[in-house]
């Protein structure tokens, strides 16, 4: 049995946000063949996929004199694999200027990912609404829905949500750390959403609704099943990286802010 986090204290909150974010990404881009670097200075996954957002550092503990130095090598890895790639900046990075140093050698500042965290002891309950039903994805026919599904706006669309799938694939879906769900209303498969357990948390990804079944509630269903789950498996701490469309949605489940992990791209042009 995992010996799960249950530190409530705002920097604990913090550290399993940015943890549980670092080993997602990690755990994917190994299985997409990435290359990975993870020392006591960096950590880092690049080349296992062609979305930059999954070419990632997420890991850097430098001083001022390293700093300059970790960015040019992150690049050289980029262009090696030739794969756009992001510098996930969380408040346990450092040094304190690491977003300017990148931002100078190229890197686009693209927004943050809001980190937040919820005590799943306290979860209310959430009726779902009217013809939703919600599956554990078990089968490859169902991956095949799921990504579809997936593609129809999240992210980079029809080729981040093929990428996507062909990775859990290779993880298996029966694999102990990794869980992903689907929405059907009434039959038609419209959200999509991951749970990861890594770091001694339960993370939420891919929380997804195709646009034409958006404002009723089905993205706040699809979150709540796989933290239904998670506290059924004893987790206390659920996190998850949002953007600012769907903040409301999680902080009206009971979500609240605690990091900001910033996005820093590049791409070769």
């Amino acid at each position: 049995m995992t010996v799960v986090r249950d530190d409530f204290s705002a920097a604990a909150l913090a550290d399993a946000i940015e943890e549980n974010g670092a080993e997602f990404l990690m755990t994917m881009g190994r299985a997409g063949g990435g290359e990975e670097r993870d020392d006591d200075k960096l950590r880092w996954t690049i080349g296992g996929s062609p979305i930059d957002y999954h070419n990632a550092v997420v890991g850097a503990n430098l001083d001022a004199t390293g700093a300059d130095a970790a960015i040019s090598a992150s690049l050289a890895a980029m262009r090696a694999h030739r794969v756009p790639g992001t510098w996930h900046l969380g408040p346990g990075m450092s040094p304190v200027d690491l977003g300017r140093r990148l931002v100078d050698r190229g890197f686009i500042h693209a927004g943050d990912d809001i980190g937040m965290a919820v005590d799943l002891q306290g979860l209310r309950p959430l009726q779902l609404p009217s013809g939703l039903a919600v599956s554990r994805v078990r089968t490859q026919d169902d991956l095949a829905v799921w990504v579809e599904t997936l593609g129809k706006g999240f992210g980079e669309g029809p080729k981040e949500a093929a990428w996507v799938g062909t990775i859990f694939s290779t993880l298996g879906l029966e694999h102990v750390s990794w869980r992903h769900y689907l929405g059907r209303l009434d039959g038609e498969p419209v959200a999509t959403a991951t749970l990861f357990l890594g770091a001694r948390v339960a993370g939420i990804y891919f929380v997804f609704t195709v646009p034409e079944a958006r404002h009723r509630g089905i993205g706040a269903a699809l979150t709540m099943a796989p933290l239904l789950e998670a506290r059924a498996l004893g987790y206390r701490i659920s996190v998850l990286a949002a953007s600012m469309m769907g903040e409301p949605v999680y902080r009206r489940l009971g979500f609240r802010e605690y990091c900001r992990i910033g996005l820093f791209e590049w791409r070769d042009r």
